[in-house]
């Protein structure tokens, strides 16, 4: 049914981040529909959300991959309820909007090391659902200019940045040029005030699963009950 899978963090259905995300990037991966964009600044909200939008509003835990051969959908269900049933719920002191390089993004703020622990974990015990990245994969992922460190994490675990190179962050937007990134960020910044982020509660991860025109939809969210 699907071309590929992730692993991400995203934020509990229905509660109000996680519909602004929906809104902002014009697509809900909970639902698998395409959402209006809100009316927000002198900016075009769907070109400056159109590289992240397929993916929905989220953090990545395990990047996109095609399954591994003789691996299904339903042992890597079932791989995953193990793992969060074992793994416990992250708190963390806040998210704030941030800039990285040319994106936005909401960002963890003071020790994320328990998140980074939980990451790895997904990312080494499921790997053997992973098929190894294609030689176009890995060329697309070298112009990125990785050090030394990061292809090796590419050729071991098919992408750079995992391990002591994962930085958690919620995309917001494409890459921007600068005056635009600032009118964005102007913006976005009194926008995402109004939510509660401080601290902020890691509570679950969940599967999703690319479409045949590249589009992700939640499978399942799993509680990090452990």
């Amino acid at each position: 049914m699907f071309k590929r899978y992730a692993i991400y963090y995203t934020p509990e259905p229905g509660t109000p981040l996680a519909d602004f995300g929906a809104r902002w990037l014009g697509w809900d991966s909970a639902g698998g529909v395409g959402c209006a964009h809100p009316n927000i600044g002198d900016f075009d909200v769907a070109a400056v959300t159109e590289t992240p939008r397929k993916y929905g509003f989220h953090g990545t835990i395990k990047p996109p991959f095609r399954l591994a051969e003789g691996q299904t959908a339903e042992a890597l269900k079932a791989a995953l309820t193990v793992l969060c049933a074992d793994a416990a719920a992250v708190s963390l002191d806040s998210l704030e909007l941030t800039r990285l390089g040319r994106f936005l993004a909401l960002v963890p703020i003071g020790n994320a090391s328990s998140l980074g622990v939980l990451a790895a974990r997904a990312v080494q015990e499921l790997d053997v659902f992973r098929a190894p990245p294609t030689d176009t994969e890995l060329a697309k992922r070298r112009g990125a200019n990785l050090t030394a460190a990061q292809d090796s994490y590419l050729v071991r675990w098919g992408y750079p940045y995992v391990l002591d190179q994962f930085r958690f962050h919620l995309t917001l937007s494409g890459k921007l040029d600068k005056p635009t990134i600032a009118r964005v960020e102007t913006a976005l910044a009194p926008a995402l005030a109004e939510f509660d982020l401080s601290p902020y509660r890691i509570d679950g991860l969940t599967l999703l699963g690319e479409d045949e025109n590249g589009l992700f939809h939640q499978i399942h969210r799993y509680a990090l009950t452990g």
